[in-house]
């Protein structure tokens, strides 16, 4: 094994990124040492790429930043039994303490002393990174690519999200098709929903949703969404909302477009607080609520991998582009020209995955930066 890995840095506090060389890391005798096959980029990365207000507040440089991927594991801790050598794996990205209220209930996601890959701990956009073992999740190579395996973190938010409601014969209507809502609209599809119908602002995931299941779209930067979906659905309100933007506006139609006595699922994470009339929209209809942050740990992650394991859900259409490490900064301009969904970088090098699109072959369409996932 060599002595030292390429790795994406925040070195500085200002925007960028840098693509650089420091020592693999030893591993502690609790800790995997993993080498690292695909990591996925999320909103968070792209929040500390652009140094907003959000990261100069919860990022310490230097770190390797990255928290979506998967890999084989290298090297073991004296203290590691359930993890072998050569074993395809992903990790939970939040190491929990294991000691608090929530730890002990069962709402581990919820953990006040969480420390997450990236953004508190080194991350895996790198050729190798070591995590706690508690954290590492096994993968069956036989039934999941890379692309695919890295996915899983945040693939898991939006099953935890999608997965609260009994889906089975109801109008859903799914407003946000970044990659959580394209991922909860693959999940919603499969569960059996009578309709499908998807909100966003940019054609090209309006097109990825249809790609996934979504059976009507709506674009709400043209259209008023509230009517669109409402006549969509035969001209009654929907039962179900996954609101998966945090766009204020969108967050005001969830609650107009539900029927009386449905639900309304808020994941999307508002960059402003957002005024909404409570009596008219919410007790007066009787709606549930339902915030949702995160994914179990790991129920959801047993969910997830059946979905993807089985083919119930696939992902592959979301997979627009497989990058190698050196090209971090094209990767983050994709993502704000809206020309991307999920993209992985490949740290060895290994044949882009099969690469998908490059920038030049998409339409430009640009957005606002979704909110990160991690408070």
């Amino acid at each position: 094994m060599p002595e030292r890995m390429k790795v994406i840095r925040k070195l500085e506090a200002r925007k960028g990124l840098e693509v650089t060389e420091i020592p693999i890391p030893t591993v502690s005798r609790d800790e995997v040492l993993i080498k690292v096959e695909a990591a996925s980029i999320c909103g968070t990365d792209l929040h500390i790429f652009h140094w907003d207000e959000w990261s100069q507040h919860r990022i310490r440089p230097p770190l390797t930043i990255g928290h979506e991927f998967c890999g084989t594991v290298a090297e073991v801790g004296d203290e590691v039994h359930n993890i072998v050598v050569g074993q395809f794996v992903s990790a939970e990205s939040h190491v929990t303490c294991g000691m608090c209220f929530q730890c002990r209930t069962g709402q581990a996601h919820l953990c006040p002393r969480t420390k997450i890959l990236g953004v508190d701990r080194e991350g895996c956009f790198a050729e190798y990174v070591s995590v706690p073992e508690k954290v590492v999740w096994l993968n069956d190579r036989r039934k999941l690519t890379p692309r695919i395996a890295t996915l899983q973190e945040p693939f898991g938010n939006a099953v935890f999200a999608t997965t609260a409601h009994d889906l089975a014969g109801q109008s859903v209507a799914i407003l946000g098709c970044g990659p959580i809502g394209c991922f909860s609209i693959g999940i919603v599809k499969s569960s059996g929903a009578a309709g499908v119908f998807a909100s966003d602002i940019i054609d090209f995931r309006l097109d990825l949703a249809q790609q996934m299941g979504a059976t009507g779209l709506v674009n709400a930067g043209r259209d008023n969404a509230v009517r669109k979906i409402i006549e969509l659905n035969d001209g009654y309100p929907v039962d179900i909302v996954l609101e998966m933007s945090g766009a204020p506006a969108a967050v005001r139609d969830a609650f107009s477009m539900v029927r009386n006595g449905g639900t309304v699922t808020l994941f999307g994470i508002p960059a402003k607080p957002v005024e909404i009339d409570v009596a008219e929209k919410m007790i007066f209809k009787n709606v549930t609520v339902l915030a949702m942050n995160g994914r179990r740990i790991f129920e959801t992650w047993y969910r997830t991998r059946w979905l993807l394991e089985s083919g119930v859900v696939d992902l592959d259409p979301l997979v627009t582009h497989v990058l190698d490490m050196e090209q971090i900064e094209d990767a983050m301009n994709l993502i704000d020209a809206g020309k991307a969904c999920k993209i992985v970088l490949i740290p060895h090098g290994a044949d882009a995955a099969s690469g998908k699109t490059d920038a030049a072959s998409v339409t430009e369409h640009p957005i606002e930066i979704e909110r990160p996932l991690h408070p």
